[in-house]
């Protein structure tokens, strides 16, 4: 199964970032990138790619120790930016973004430490994919609107174990789909 550690924003988060979207959406050239849906919306913290189910038990209990160890903190979606030379558009995050970065490089090491092929190691930048595109798209209109904006900040509490259902469909547009399969407070609170 294909999975993945990250940060859930809240709905009342998701929704204002909403409606900056909307306003990206009707930007020239928006019709060429594929637009990421908001009920998948999240801040990878680590990716594990393809994971045995048999691994899955010690993972997620080296997910709930690295949670445990961490405490929680305040985050806010704020300004965004390109990857890609003009492929992805993202928005950005503000506040206690060590603490984020911290988590991030606990999620990556429980997935070393389960035994999942992690890859080569990159330095972690917290963002949130709003769109993907084939080619690349002038995103200088896209960044000017999301460094106009500022969301307002949350309290992140828990770690999330999330699982990415591909489209095998073939149907043009069609979007992965995300389930959470754990979730783990942070602090050990909850």
């Amino acid at each position: 199964m294909r999975l993945f550690a990250a940060v859930l924003p809240p709905d009342d988060v998701t929704a204002e970032l909403a409606s900056v979207v909307d306003e990206l959406r009707a930007l020239p050239g928006a019709e060429a990138l594929r637009w990421t849906e908001r009920a998948g919306w999240h801040l990878t913290l680590a990716f594990y790619g393809d994971v045995d189910e048999d691994t899955v038990p010690e993972l997620s209990a080296r997910l709930e120790r690295a949670a445990r160890r961490s405490t929680p903190f305040g985050l806010a979606v704020r300004g965004g930016g390109q990857f890609g030379h003009g492929r992805v558009v993202w928005a950005g995050v503000a506040g206690e973004v060590a603490e984020l970065r911290l988590l991030a490089q606990r999620a990556e090491a429980a997935g070393r430490r389960a035994g999942v092929e992690m890859g080569e190691h990159r330095r972690y930048k917290a963002h949130l994919t709003l769109a993907r595109g084939r080619d690349a798209v002038d995103t200088g209109p896209y960044a000017d609107v999301l460094d106009r904006f500022a969301g307002r900040t949350w309290r992140v509490g828990e770690l999330a174990l999330v699982r990415s259902h591909l489209p095998v469909s073939g149907v043009t547009g069609e979007r992965p789909r995300y389930e959470v399969a754990g979730r783990w407070a942070l602090g050990g609170a909850g």
